[in-house]
């Protein structure tokens, strides 16, 4: 009876031993979960272009460029190439006959028609939001002559400038700044696989010294470049979306008509870093 009474004491000890072990076990669980959550809360985003934003086409999109109709191609957008169903944006070009020049240098013979937009809000980098995020799924041509980007422009004087998403007549999607540290271009390309086909472009701008922002282009959920754009801090930038022609993409360009799209495009802003 003596020695039952010892066993069943034994047992009783270590019931408690896993008891409390399994007890330690669930409080480190919750805190590492903890601090996970801490570390993704740590920036709280402001939403100020929301994934819908192109069914709500005119409270927060524009047509054309910010500057008028004609760019550096030679495409002359309308907005008879714009279109949204199922809030999914397309801009489609098209062979327009002989209709003159570019109004913008290099001034090329304008041989398309096409569409651009570009965003009502106008961010700016500064000490109130000192972080910035920018994101949209894309479809994008990939042929000769077929200029598809994503990107952001000074709103009053260029530079500055950041191309979060641009392709040039190939599958290599290229991902520029300027100007940089050194004053001038800082570019990465990326090839892509059927870039026709949905794929996610991402940037986080962030504030770093009183004139300079850190700029990382994401693809697809990976970060392919870190770039420092020089002197941003405290430029309101305008957004746009454009399907440009040939130029820097190359010539001759489609004979038919060609399109790219878009959806889920958003804009967010936080004041912490």
């Amino acid at each position: 009876m003596k020695k039952l009474t010892h066993m069943l004491t034994a047992l009783f000890l270590f019931a408690m031993f896993l008891a409390c072990k399994k007890e330690a076990t669930h409080q480190i669980a919750n805190a590492d979960q903890s601090s996970s959550l801490l570390k993704t809360n740590a920036v709280s985003w402001v939403n100020v272009i929301p994934a819908n934003s192109f069914n709500s086409f005119s409270t927060y999109w524009n047509n054309l460029y910010p500057w008028g109709s004609d760019h550096n191609g030679s495409a002359r957008m309308r907005a008879e190439n714009i279109s949204v169903s199922g809030d999914v944006l397309t801009l489609t070009s098209g062979p327009s006959g002989s209709v003159g020049n570019s109004s913008s240098s290099p001034y090329l013979a304008i041989h398309y028609y096409s569409g651009t937009i570009y965003a009502k809000t106008v961010p700016v980098v500064d000490d109130s939001w000192p972080k910035w995020h920018f994101k949209g799924e894309f479809q994008c041509p990939s042929q000769t002559g077929t200029w598809p980007a994503f990107w952001v422009t000074g709103a009053t004087s260029w530079p500055p400038e950041s191309d979060f998403m641009e392709f040039k007549g190939s599958t290599t999607c290229w991902t520029n700044t300027y100007k940089n540290a050194s004053g001038g271009w800082s570019s990465v390309g990326t090839t892509i696989s059927s870039p026709a086909n949905w794929h996610t472009y991402s940037v986080y701008m962030t504030k770093t010294n009183a004139t300079d922002v850190s700029i990382e282009y994401w693809i697809d959920g990976s970060l392919k470049s870190t770039q420092t754009g020089a002197n941003f801090v405290g430029k309101g930038l305008n957004i746009i979306i454009d399907y440009q022609m040939e130029g820097s993409s190359g010539t001759p360009g489609p004979t038919g008509t060609s399109s790219m799209s878009a959806r889920n495009v958003i804009v967010e802003k936080s004041a912490t870093l």
